[in-house]
């Protein structure tokens, strides 16, 4: 499945009930659904390449040799078929600390982000980071993984948040309770899906 185009409405999971990609790693079906936006770019990289079976792992090493002339899907779909020499896990998907996996995540990031026609700037930036945290949440706090998983379905239909939304996103969320976060994160949600003229003000 291609993810959304801009400007589609967010489905439910069948799996998990949250909004489509939002329960991954834990929701089966989402983490399919994430890991299939880096693995349909690298399957058209291997199409358009005319790249046979025993050709794959040689193209992926080139990749990461040059992750600043690929598309950032195209760079973390290499780093998935290449093992860490450190800890056996793929490559920059091992645990907080391997250091040969937090070298290649590091690395990913010179990966090029090209946004979509129709969407604020910066939004393909907000997809790859937090695809990234979703695949590769060691290390990374709870609340954090928390909002970006559950933001990540908003982002791919082309939406971003303001940087005042995004604040008050962390703000609300610090010393609630795990259920009580995710209810806060869900609001903000439901009100960056309305029409601008239909949301609600801040107070003043």
């Amino acid at each position: 499945m291609a993810r959304p185009v801009v400007g589609a409405a967010l489905r439910r999971c069948a799996e998990c009930s949250g909004y489509e990609y939002s329960g991954a790693p834990v929701c089966t079906a989402c983490r399919e659904l994430v890991d299939s936006i880096v693995e349909e770019e690298w399957s058209a990289l291997l199409h358009h390449w005319d790249v046979s079976g025993d050709q794959e792992h040689a193209l992926a090493e080139m990749v990461t040799a040059e992750p600043d002339r690929h598309d950032w899907r195209v760079v973390d779909a290499a780093f998935d078929r290449l093992v860490c020499s450190e800890c056996g896990d793929r490559l920059s998907r091992g645990p907080a600390g391997c250091s040969a996996c937090d070298l290649a995540h590091g690395f990913r990031y010179a990966a090029i982000e090209t946004d979509r026609p129709g969407v604020p700037p910066g939004n393909e930036h907000a997809i790859r980071v937090n695809v990234s945290v979703v695949r590769r949440p060691q290390g990374i706090s709870e609340n954090e993984v928390l909002v970006r998983r559950l933001l990540l379905p908003v982002l791919l239909v082309g939406l971003l948040p303001t940087t005042n939304e995004a604040q008050r996103i962390s703000a609300a969320i610090k010393g609630s309770s795990r259920a009580h976060k995710t209810s806060l994160i869900e609001q903000a949600i439901e009100e960056m899906l309305r029409p601008p003229h239909a949301r609600s003000r801040p107070s003043q």
